[in-house]
């Protein structure tokens, strides 16, 4: 599988989103592969908009796979997100963010990207594990980590 890009990029509207902490802080390590797009971010903590100003921003409810509810009200707020920003890309780094972005972007026709989290060195993410088969392109920080049918590891990203 082979990902290239041409002299004459398309500038696309991409939608950044990732859980908070250490996800959130990999996900801005990527910014400089979008300098020539136009980027939304959507994460749970409002404060991080100070991170990303002067983009787009989406703080949305924060939830884990222990609150059901939660992870809908998170869903129904993507859902609104997609349909207000119609990105032509998804990227993510995690967690259930943005395994709902993901999910629910492919049914908007997005093109999805997952990039599994550096800090799971000895087997994927759990939320990578159930959306990587979902993610047009799916990638993990680790080559040991990689399989024939993905993740694929195309050298340190983060």
């Amino acid at each position: 599988m082979r990902y290239t890009s041409s002299p004459k990029t398309v500038r696309q509207r991409i939608l950044a989103v990732s859980s908070g902490g250490g996800h959130w802080v990999q996900l801005l390590r990527l910014r400089r592969a979008f300098a020539d797009h136009e980027v939304i971010f959507v994460t749970v903590n409002g404060v991080y908009q100070a991170d990303v100003a002067p983009a787009r921003f989406h703080a949305i409810h924060d939830a884990t796979r222990w609150n059901k509810l939660g992870l809908l009200k998170m869903a129904l707020q993507i859902v609104c997100i997609l349909l207000r920003e119609r990105p032509d890309v998804i990227i993510s780094t995690g967690a259930a963010p943005g395994y709902f972005a993901l999910r629910l972007g492919k049914w908007f026709g997005a093109r999805t990207i997952w990039v599994d989290s550096i800090a799971n060195v000895e087997k994927l993410s759990l939320s990578g594990q159930r959306v990587g088969k979902y993610a047009d392109l799916w990638l993990t920080q680790w080559p040991h980590l990689a399989r024939p049918e993905g993740p694929y590891f195309m050298g340190g990203v983060l």
